[in-house]
């Protein structure tokens, strides 16, 4: 049975997992993307040099992470562990938590809500980060990036799939918080509900479009969806 707008569905949904880098974090605020691209571009390169061209092509980490698995176990293994440490210096700088984050953890934990963070960044930074601004208390679960298995990060459902079963839930009684098409690509995989969070104006019909159960423009609707 479909729900009844946000609460509705909040309402239905014993967990809530929250995407990290979008609902909670903006990652690379405050270490632009394309820098930490470029730095594991030049990982890359050195240890498999016929991936070099086509890794200094990106300026999105994750996917010189993804190509890095083409170089073998050794190289991912190489340029995973640079881009967590890249990850963690990142958060370090990246600032206060996006504007209703906050609150939205913290409602979802009060109100009776096993509450996890499912991301494809490293749960080494998720924790650094929650940590930092007080929010660990409101966490059960952190399900971060699998190690050496870039194929199972979203849009997989393996981590949504991964933090139910952490959380002892059915899948379907949770609901992803997400920013990007990806995650409702996972939601919709793993057969878990899902809102999209369109931080900017033309993910409002893209996250729609690719099958969100609802869609909001800011975290404090969350929190208000909540009767917080």
């Amino acid at each position: 049975m479909r729900s009844d707008g946000l609460a509705g569905l909040l309402a239905e949904c014993d967990a809530v997992l929250f995407d990290f880098d979008g609902p909670i974090c903006d990652v690379f605020r405050g270490l632009p993307a394309p820098g930490v691209a470029r730095e594991l571009a030049e990982v890359l390169a050195t240890l498999a040099p016929h991936l070099g061209d086509v890794a200094r092509a990106t300026e999105d980490p994750m996917e010189v992470h993804r190509l890095s698995a083409q170089g073998g176990e050794t190289v991912l293994a190489a340029v995973e562990a640079a881009l967590t440490e890249a990850e963690v210096r990142a958060v370090k700088v990246a600032g206060p938590p996006v504007h209703g984050a906050t609150e939205a953890l913290k409602a979802a934990h009060v109100s009776g809500h096993h509450v996890a963070v499912v991301s494809n960044n490293s749960a080494e930074c998720v924790r650094v980060y929650l940590t930092e601004h007080g929010l660990s208390c409101a966490v059960k679960q952190i399900v971060g990036r699998p190690t050496l298995r870039p194929d199972l990060m979203k849009p997989s459902p393996y981590p949504l799939l991964e933090a139910a079963s952490r959380l002892g839930k059915n899948p379907g009684r949770t609901v992803l918080i997400g920013d990007s098409v990806t995650d409702i690509e996972a939601a919709r995989a793993a057969a878990t509900r899902s809102i999209g969070f369109a931080n900017k104006p033309a993910k409002e019909t893209s996250l729609a479009d690719a099958g969100a159960d609802e869609v909001v423009l800011n975290m404090m609707s969350v929190t208000n969806a909540l009767g917080m």
